[in-house]
């Protein structure tokens, strides 16, 4: 059983022994194993380790298990740290997938900036994670399954027992005389993943007795080729991508061939933190935005997302929360101005100038339409909604802009326009941040 310590001890020395090790530590058979591992590492080395149970409030056998984990840590003499939280999955949740989130929203809360998360998945999790992901339809990126090393929350996330069999981490825990715990859930058939471990991969070892070795270089092998695939997107975004508004170009994105034009897509909204539609948005994505005569509005939503285009730009942005455009604000400048679900307006003295200094008070409001802006140097009034389009705003940003009052005089659009009449070379300038 060598060699399962031999993996740990090469990753903790790869990586370094400066940081700290977060433990996942359910208390059963895997984590168990890796948790023994670890502590005889750290026999040798000064290991900085510390191991995380979850009470997930689910079984009722959950207080059991925090015990017995807290007596197995403090015997090992290791730091043990509980957290409780609520795991319960709402309507149409996967039971699964809730408890996993509330898990590592715990261990994300936890990490510091280079910690290590070691998880204790093994071989034939990574088989039956390929499998899901082969029935979903997976492309490569889902193929590739669990990486062994990666970036998470501030530190990373590790597997060091991945290419480990279940046979082999068996054989150390009964040789170690180790005892865990059996979470009764791990034998509910209604659970995929379970039906998967206890029926499905029982049988395919029948036929072929490798399978999970040989599913875990599936992984291996569509790792590989999605690291190709991103390596090509991201070259292709960066021909696409505008930096600063964090949207992409279409009359540059169709130049491209449709499979590289959804492999952008995915790239882009990853960059910006959501998640990818499915596939069939995908190609509606391409039909309904790409195509689409230049005077339409097209618009689609998924999850907290919503797409949309402009003057042959793509926007995607988390969907808008409502809000009360009838409401007036009055503000001494003082401090910055929060408007509820729409953004927060700040007044700073500023080297270039802004508006006076003398003004103390004003009023700030949205759009009612005819609102007009006036410039001194010309002599004339502008209406507000030629000068939006003018300045390129997007019709659905146009609305919940803040406008700045004297009196009734419309003075300011923050980031857009300063009457030059209330400008100052020691004045405030205005600056609107939106949610």
């Amino acid at each position: 059983m060598a060699a399962l310590l031999d993996c740990v001890k090469a990753f903790c020395l790869e990586q370094g022994l400066d940081k700290t090790y977060w433990l996942g530590y359910s208390g059963g058979l895997d984590s168990h194993v890796l948790l023994h591992l670890c502590m005889r590492l750290r026999r040798q080395y000064p290991l900085r380790l510390k191991a995380v149970h979850v009470h997930h409030g689910l079984s009722r056998n959950a207080q059991h298990w925090v015990a017995h984990c807290a007596k197995v840590c403090a015997d090992l003499q290791i730091e043990f740290i509980q957290k409780s939280v609520n795991a319960t999955a709402l309507t149409g949740e996967s039971p699964e997938n809730t408890a996993r989130q509330r898990r590592y929203e715990v261990f994300a809360d936890l990490l510091q900036k280079k910690d290590i998360l070691f998880t204790a998945h093994q071989q034939e999790d990574q088989a039956e994670t390929v499998l899901l992901q082969l029935l979903r339809g997976a492309g490569p990126k889902g193929l590739s399954a669990m990486p062994v090393f990666k970036e998470f929350a501030a530190g990373f996330q590790a597997r060091p027992l991945l290419s480990a069999s279940r046979f082999e981490i068996e054989k150390y825990a009964e040789s170690h005389q180790l005892v865990w715990i059996e979470d009764e859930s791990n034998t509910n058939k209604n659970f995929t993943r379970n039906f998967l471990r206890h029926d499905v991969l029982p049988l395919l070892k029948q036929r072929w007795p490798t399978v999970s070795k040989t599913l875990a270089r599936v992984a291996e092998n569509c790792a590989e080729a999605q690291q190709v695939v991103e390596t090509i997107a991201v070259q292709n975004l960066a021909g696409c991508y505008d930096k600063k508004t964090k949207t992409l170009a279409l009359k540059k994105l169709r130049l491209l061939d449709a499979v590289s034009q959804r492999q952008v897509l995915r790239r882009w909204l990853e960059e910006l933190g959501f998640p990818i539609p499915s596939a069939v948005k995908l190609y509606q994505i391409q039909h309904d935005f790409f195509h689409a005569r230049s005077d339409r509005s097209p618009y689609m939503t998924w999850g907290n997302v919503e797409l949309r285009r402009y003057q042959d730009t793509l926007y995607a942005k988390q969907c808008a929360l409502a809000y009360n455009s009838a409401q007036i604000y009055h503000w001494d400048l003082t401090a910055p101005l929060k408007i509820p679900h729409v953004g927060v307006v700040s007044a700073t003295m500023s080297e270039s100038g802004g508006l006076r200094s003398d003004i103390t008070e004003v009023s700030v409001r949205f759009r009612r339409g005819g609102e007009r802006c006036y410039f001194p140097e010309r002599y004339c009034h502008q209406l507000l909604k030629h000068l939006l389009q003018k300045w390129h705003i997007p019709p659905w940003e146009r609305e919940r802009l803040p406008l700045v009052f004297v009196s009734d005089i419309l003075v300011a659009i923050p980031g857009l326009f300063l009457d030059r009449r209330y400008f100052s070379t020691t004045g405030r300038e205005l600056v609107f941040h939106a949610s």
